[in-house]
Parts: C-alpha cells; sequence; structure tokens
C-alpha cells in the first residue's frame, strides 16, 4: 500500500514539473505579434449593391487577395441600392455594420454626419499605394477637416447612350456629327428627339427608372441654374432655368410625343429609345446589345456650358470593425492599379493610370475610343459632383412628389417647383 501511494505521488510530481516548464517555455520564449497575427483567421464582411456581374469580378479580386492574405475570410452580402442607404443605417443602430462597403455620393453626408466612416488619411502615406494617382478631384466627396473618409472607385461622368440605326433611318444627323459640327445644344436636341419619335419609339428618355429625374440636372446647370445655393441652405431650383427644364419635359411628354410617359416601361436595349442619359456604367449593359447600331456623345450644350453629372461611388471603412488592420489591407488592394483595372470593366476608373490605359478603353464591344474620349475624358473636368445633404432621404422624396405632379399633369412647373421650394427649405435650416 505504501509503495503505490509512493508511485502515486511521483506520477503526480512529475505531472507539475512538466506544466511548470511548459509554463516557463511559454513565458520565456520570444514573442513575434505579427507572425501570429498573420496566422490568425480573420472573417471581414464586405457590403455592396452590385449584381450578379459585380459580385462575380469581386469574387476573383477576393481570390486574388487570398494570395497574400488567407488568413482572412471575405465575406461578401449584396442589398438592393433603393434599401442600401436604411440598411446601413439600421445596422449602424445595431453595432452590426460591415467593415467595408461601398457609399455613393448621396449617402456621403449622412454617414459623415453620423461619425460611422473610418478616417483613411494614411493611405498617402503608403508610396507602394501611390495615392497621387487618382484624380483629386474624385477624392474630394471624401474629405472633411482634412480627413479622408473612403476611397472612390467608380466616376462615371453621365454621358448620352445613342441608337444609330433609328437616326439612319430618319435621316438625322447623329449626336456625334453635331457635336462635331459645334451644334450639339439643348434645342438641337428636343428636335432630333422629335424627329426620331414614331409610334411606340421615343427620341429619348431622362429616367433609368422614374425615381431618376437627377440628368435633369445638366439642362438646368447649362443655362446657369442649380439644386441648391452653394453652401446649400436654399433650394434655388425653383428659378427661370429650373422652369424651363421641367418645360422642356413636358413638351416632350405631353406635346411632342417624344419622351415616354411615366410608368411606360421602355428600356435603351429594346431599340425603342434613340437616346438615353445614363452615366457611363451603363456601358456594360449596352455591350450586350447585338439588334441595333449603338454610339455614346457629350451631353447638349447650354449658354452657360456643358455640365454632365458626376456620378461617383467608393468604397467606406466602417466604424467598429473588430479587425480594422485587416480592413484596410483589403480597402487597399480593392482601390489598388489592380483592384481598380479589374473593376473597370464596369466602372470609370479614378485612378488616372488605368482611365488612359488600352485595357479600358479597348474592352470587348466598347464604343470607339474617340467616342469615348469625347464623351468620357474630355468631360471629367466639366463635370458636376451630384447633389448630396444629410436629409437627402427626405429632399429626394420632396421632389419625387412634385414629378409626380407633373407626370399626371397636376400642376404647372412653376407650381410645381414652388411646393418643392416650400418643402425643401426648412430640411436645408436645419
Amino acid at each position: 500500500m505504501i509503495k503505490k501511494l509512493g508511485i502515486i505521488f511521483l506520477v503526480i510530481l512529475l505531472v507539475a514539473v512538466s506544466v511548470a516548464c511548459n509554463k516557463d517555455a511559454n513565458t520565456t520564449a520570444p514573442k513575434d505579434k505579427g507572425s501570429k497575427a498573420k496566422d490568425e483567421q480573420v472573417e471581414l464582411t464586405f457590403m455592396m449593391w452590385g449584381n450578379e456581374a459585380h459580385q462575380e469580378v469581386y469574387n476573383k479580386l477576393i481570390a486574388k487577395f487570398n494570395e497574400t492574405h488567407p488568413n482572412i475570410k471575405v465575406k461578401m452580402e449584396s442589398v438592393p441600392f433603393p434599401d442600401y442607404q436604411q440598411k446601413i443605417t439600421v445596422l449602424a443602430a445595431g453595432r452590426e455594420l460591415p467593415d467595408v462597403g461601398w457609399v455613393a455620393e448621396r449617402m456621403v453626408p449622412q454617414f459623415m454626419e453620423n461619425g460611422i466612416l473610418d478616417d483613411v488619411s494614411s493611405f498617402k502615406d503608403d508610396k507602394e499605394y501611390n495615392m497621387d494617382d487618382f484624380f483629386p478631384s474624385t477624392l474630394d466627396l471624401f474629405r472633411k477637416d482634412n480627413k479622408l473618409y473612403g476611397i472612390p472607385f467608380s466616376t462615371p461622368p453621365e454621358v448620352l447612350f445613342y441608337n444609330k440605326d433609328l437616326f439612319v433611318k430618319a435621316g438625322e444627323k447623329t449626336p456625334n456629327e453635331h457635336v462635331q459640327a459645334g451644334a450639339w445644344n439643348w434645342e438641337q436636341f428636343e428636335k432630333s428627339a422629335k424627329a426620331i419619335s414614331e409610334k411606340g419609339t421615343y427620341g429619348a428618355n431622362f429616367f433609368r427608372d422614374w425615381n431618376t429625374w437627377i440628368p435633369l440636372l445638366s439642362h438646368t446647370w447649362g443655362y446657369g441654374g442649380d439644386l441648391f445655393n452653394k453652401d446649400q441652405t436654399k433650394f434655388t431650383w425653383n428659378s427661370p432655368q429650373g422652369v424651363e427644364t421641367l418645360k422642356m419635359l413636358d413638351r416632350m411628354m405631353f406635346k411632342d410625343g417624344s419622351h415616354p410617359k411615366a410608368g411606360e416601361q421602355v428600356s435603351f436595349e429594346s431599340g425603342k429609345i434613340g437616346m438615353f442619359f445614363d452615366v457611363y456604367s451603363y456601358v456594360s449593359r449596352a455591350r450586350e446589345i447585338k439588334d441595333f447600331a449603338w454610339d455614346i456623345a457629350p451631353l447638349p450644350e447650354g449658354p452657360k456650358g456643358r455640365f454632365p453629372m458626376l456620378g461617383q461611388a467608393g468604397y467606406g471603412l466602417f466604424k467598429g470593425s473588430k479587425h480594422t488592420e485587416e480592413a484596410k489591407e483589403l480597402l487597399k488592394f480593392f482601390t489598388s492599379q489592380e483592384g481598380i483595372q479589374a473593376t473597370s470593366t464596369f466602372f470609370v476608373p479614378p485612378r488616372e493610370s488605368v482611365l488612359s490605359s488600352d485595357e479600358f478603353v479597348n474592352q470587348p464591344n466598347n464604343p470607339p475610343a474617340e467616342s469615348i474620349k469625347r464623351a468620357v475624358i474630355d468631360e471629367m473636368d466639366n463635370a458636376r459632383l451630384q447633389a448630396g445633404h444629410i436629409e437627402w432621404q427626405k429632399i429626394d422624396n420632396a421632389i419625387q412628389f412634385g414629378f409626380d405632379e407633373l407626370f399626371g399633369q397636376l400642376k404647372k412647373p412653376e407650381e410645381i417647383l414652388k411646393g418643392m421650394e416650400d418643402k425643401i427649405d426648412p430640411l436645408l435650416k436645419k
């Protein structure tokens, strides 16, 4: 019995010594925090509103990112664009924001005001990243108090997509022919739209869907007007220039029959629209058109000049991420020259090296190189950023309500714009 107790005591003693040695080894061994962090498995959430084709591009990009960051798993989530801003707002309230996500120009002011975007100013200190390659104007949207709260990936100016076959059939000069002759203005645009219209075919369409009224601002800008004053304290679309914009749309819809009426679902791809206003990114869909010849042209010009709307989308690094450094690495990769080159299949790149590259201009089924230069590259300096405001959702609702009155012929343009002003001015003064 005594012998057995001695053996048990000896075993316990050996185990205790072994545990103590292992503990000493762990505390005295040199710590390699870098390698430990690199080996640690991390999951990031990337949120966007893109379609399946966009997601396919990002799946390939993420796979490429994992070649150098095998410990970082990226989960991609897609939310429909109309629901995206509200979704982010809800996630912010619940402290469940994604690590990295798309942000559109109209969202940025609200997200900045709510303090949910993280500062990425340090990117400029990374020489390999080459921040100087970005067009300076493309970063303005994301700057506040000398800090940078996002990086753009798409900076498409609005262009005019047109059906060349309809112009040839009507014996009319194309928009690009008018541009070359120095005669492509808003008056000629209306004439051309009327000339190529026939039963079931419309000369022009400003609306991607019946809520996208923004392209009409280019007409107002061309005549010297604007949506707001400079410091966004007053709604200024209720002006002679704004009235003329709404009158133009009213004429085309109800007098000339050269523009679809609200609710009609007639797409450019159907061949039943002569001229269609959209940002250049629409080219990814237009490339699939086989039934007619198409091209792009600059927007018409007004007495004060030609001012295409500049749509803009970028990436935000959201606050509250548990893996900020890893999220920054992902964001850097998405916005590197390699990342921007990959997404330029769909988006106008903000990096000068990519925008001027043959890979961007000479993609399969693209418009002619000279058309891209004329309508996109040459117009970047004229483009104006789409309006944004922390109360944008309410402002947009008020404007859409006014357009519903126009579409229903319930009020005259002057009355409609006055109604918009009465609703929007108090929002701007908050």
